[in-house]
């Protein structure tokens, strides 16, 4: 991850939550007062954010101490012990939210993310995010996914060509867009088209797509599109995918899965702080 993002997306947190410091801490407590916590895992799942829940506290400036039992990746059980904290209770209290907020997200994602490819594991696929992240989050969310156990798509609209419908109607048809973009591609950057039947999928390839998505097929169509390429293009599915159906998408011979759920649709990892 970009340090640099990371930072500015933790002081952004931060001026955020106190902006002209916290009302209630800094009436209770002296700025010498030291507390000791633990970060505590109230559900069963997979741990990520724990170098960013360290850095909050670095940000804050004060003398603090933390402790990690685990690292991102570690799978854990229901009231594991996280890790621990030490130092000024003042600076603890004003950067819990944030590092809980953080962490309990990114381990919402690798949690939900294992449990996806846990269903195709013993399967030639490869499962990816999408760009459907929190507005900001975008760094660690994906990150999380790769703590997973999945895989990242493109990072935003730089990464590479992605043509989809709108592109499409737009353009005129998808050799028309695929076109305009190959006279100034450079031959670095990958295109992708997405398409929505097989006749578009043939179309795209002839045009010149490095990759397909299959979006919102029928499974049955999507063994067939399999079979049709050849192995000429990378196929990828999109659209519909669940825990219930990932196995199935998978079984027809893509070779990627995206599913936005990963990111847009994750429940947030329960970790608590306590003295």
């Amino acid at each position: 991850m970009n340090n640099i993002q990371i930072d500015q997306l933790i002081i952004n947190a931060l001026i955020e939550d106190s902006d002209h410091g916290d009302a209630t801490s800094e009436r209770i407590f002296t700025a010498d007062h030291k507390s000791t916590g633990r970060f505590i895992a109230k559900e069963a799942g997979v741990i990520a954010g724990c170098s960013v829940a360290t850095r909050v506290f670095e940000l804050l400036g004060a003398d603090i101490q933390l402790d990690w039992q685990v690292v991102d990746g570690d799978v854990v059980s229901q009231y594991d012990v996280l890790g621990t904290i030490t130092g000024q209770t003042l600076a603890i209290l004003k950067g819990e939210r944030i590092a809980l907020n953080l962490m309990q997200r990114m381990s919402g994602i690798a949690t939900l993310t294992a449990a996806y490819v846990k269903e195709i594991e013993d399967l030639p696929c490869r499962l990816v995010d999408t760009r459907k992240t929190t507005p900001g989050l975008r760094l660690i969310e994906k990150y999380a996914v790769t703590v997973g156990g999945g895989y990242n798509h493109r990072y935003n609209l730089s990464d590479a060509v992605m043509i989809k419908d709108n592109h499409v109607k737009a353009a005129g048809g998808i050799a028309l867009a695929v076109a305009k973009i190959k006279k100034t591609c450079p031959h670095t950057m990958k295109i992708e088209v997405e398409v929505e039947s097989l006749d578009q999928m043939e179309e795209a390839i002839v045009a010149g797509a490095d990759i397909v998505m299959l979006d919102n097929m029928r499974v049955e169509d999507m063994a067939e599109a399999v079979r049709r390429n050849a192995g000429r293009v990378v196929l990828e599915a999109s659209g519909n995918v669940s825990l219930e159906t990932i196995r199935m998408i998978a079984k027809t011979g893509v070779d990627v899965i995206s599913c936005g759920k990963l990111t847009h649709s994750v429940s947030a990892f329960d970790i608590s702080l306590k003295f």
